[in-house]
């Protein structure tokens, strides 16, 4: 399941990054927004998958 998650936040990551950068050429501050929480969800849950590595250690 590790990878999947794995995979899952770099997905989030991408998607959020795009979403960003398409807000920021239509001037859509609330686009903006969706990218950064989108990253910020995705840092997050690769953060998880990190610790959950060091502690199967």
């Amino acid at each position: 399941m590790g990878a999947e998650d794995r995979i899952r936040a770099a997905a989030e990551k991408v998607v959020g990054k795009a979403k960003e950068a398409i807000g920021h050429v239509g001037n859509d501050d609330k686009l903006v927004a969706e990218g950064k929480a989108e990253q910020t969800k995705g840092n997050l849950r690769g953060t998880g998958e990190n610790i959950k590595d060091i502690f199967k250690k």
